[in-house]
């Protein structure tokens, strides 16, 4: 019974799962916490992936292993490869006036980009933090000899380091501003346009090519970016989009064809198969609910059961959740805003409903990018804290139009990777089949579509961003 291992390098920890690599049941795991900031010192992660791997039991017995991680990150390397400062997390915004200008700089602007490598480029993205240590610390740029993502970091290292090369996977390289999913490959234009010149980048791997061996002789996957290893834990195949219901949400669904999105709502990656993760963001998701339970002075749970205790549309009653600014649609100074408030709609029940639907709202409005570019939407995976809400799995499909499936609790980030290391072990042309292992099966919601509660939420959404311009 071989075993494969999966490291999820997230923001906030850092997650190793074993598994049976045949049928995919979990044997062991662990994790680790990484230390809080929008950058750390690489060696941190190193640090974590080390403890999480003895948390799990160790390596022993395990065949091959893939690591998945935060998207974007930008870690610089010197000629003899130690870190030149501490990396920039894809949650760091010091870059936003640099993006910018990359967007104005390049002839044809937005449209251009999309165009090059199929997303419009943000401050999360690699290239617009290359350009930042370009213009702010020009002696960090001028040692950088080679520039890597978290996910290539630590693989590096677990093959060696100083003896083996940087590697990455289209999923990951799709978000760095620099490569194109429609080519598979670099844009080098981009890249000096943002530098100045061209640093070392590693080279892209086969989505099912193993990239190298451990010291101890287990099988190195290429790894991915963690949506990509997601979608890919999840089994998501054409048609299905995962929502991630965290402190953001996400939705990103497997497409045929890549996209090139001239607005910017949807970036347009590849994924970790081959095929391709049109990907859209709001800002407002699972803290919503918290905000509305703290309003109501009420735990989650009880959240839950006002949310259900009201009629569908909340009485007219509308919330436009943007607490925190908006990006699709692209509103950063945007604030949330209460409609349609009356006598006999202003009741907890009707509050907590009004939450629930305008948080569901808001992920509709990411669906109607992701559709807008072409992309078929059938079937919605939900993940994520928020996904947990009783209320938002049963309310979520009449707002969406789609039959939702909430997965049992897991870690599908790591459990994708350690899939991909699967497939890499068994050279197979399709990944391994794990559905029908992988512990408690999912639960499927649905109902009829209510188009009203969209109708109101836009004409509440329009007002909001028309008094607030």
């Amino acid at each position: 019974m071989p075993l494969v291992a999966g490291v999820d390098s997230s923001t906030q920890s850092c997650k190793v799962v074993i598994r049976d690599a045949d049928t995919g049941a979990l044997v062991r795991s662990g994790s680790t916490p990484h230390p809080d900031g929008t950058e750390v010192d690489p060696e941190q992660w190193w640090i974590a992936l080390d403890r999480a791997i003895d948390a799990a039991g160790g390596l022993d017995g395990v065949a091959a292993m893939s690591v998945a991680a935060q998207q974007h990150g930008m870690v610089c390397l010197d000629e003899s490869g130690a870190v030149v400062r501490d990396a920039l997390l894809w949650n760091d915004l010091r870059s936003a006036a640099d993006a910018a200008d990359l967007v104005t700089e390049l002839p044809g602007g937005a449209a251009a980009w999309a165009a090059a490598c199929g997303s419009v480029p943000l401050a999360s993205f690699t290239v617009t933090k290359l350009r930042w240590l370009f213009r702010a610390e020009p002696a960090s740029a001028a040692r950088t000899a080679a520039v890597c993502l978290p996910h290539d970091w630590l693989t590096w290292r677990l093959a060696g380091r100083g003896s083996a090369a940087l590697v990455t996977d289209r999923g990951d390289a799709s978000g760095t501003g620099y490569w194109s999913p429609t080519t598979g490959d670099y844009r080098p234009d981009l890249l000096q346009l943002a530098f100045g010149r061209l640093p070392g980048l590693p080279r892209v791997a086969a989505p099912a090519e193993p990239v190298g061996e451990t010291a101890a002789g287990v099988v190195l996957g290429c790894g991915t970016g963690d949506n990509a290893a997601a979608a890919l834990g999840l089994g998501a195949r054409r048609g299905d989009v995962v929502v991630s219901i965290g402190t953001s949400g996400v939705l990103c669904a497997v497409a045929d064809q890549p996209t090139a999105d001239p607005t910017g709502l949807v970036a347009g990656f590849a994924d970790a198969t081959g095929r391709y993760l049109p990907l859209a963001c709001t800002l407002n998701a699972a803290r919503v609910l918290d905000a509305a339970a703290r309003l109501l002075g009420v735990d989650h749970a009880e959240l839950d059961r006002l949310a259900l205790s009201a009629p569908p549309g909340a009485d007219g009653l509308v919330l436009v959740p943007y607490l925190e600014g908006e990006r699709t649609p692209n509103r950063p100074a945007a604030t949330g805003a209460l409609h349609g408030a009356n006598l006999t709609n202003t009741t907890p029940a009707h509050l907590a409903r009004a939450a629930v639907e305008g948080l569901l709202c808001g992920l509709a409005d990411g669906l109607d990018a992701l559709r807008a570019c072409g992309v078929a939407v059938d079937r919605a995976f939900l993940i994520g804290g928020g996904a947990r809400s009783a209320a938002v799995q049963v309310i979520a499909p009449s707002v969406l139009g789609l039959s939702v499936t909430v997965p049992p609790l897991g870690e599908y980030v790591a459990d994708g990777a350690a899939r991909q290391a699967a497939w890499a072990l068994s050279g197979a042309p399709e990944p391994p089949d794990w559905t029908e292992h992988q512990g408690q099966p999912a639960t499927r919601f649905e109902a009829a579509l209510l188009p009203e509660i969209r109708e109101r939420y836009a004409a509440a959404r329009e007002l909001t961003l028309t008094r607030q311009e």
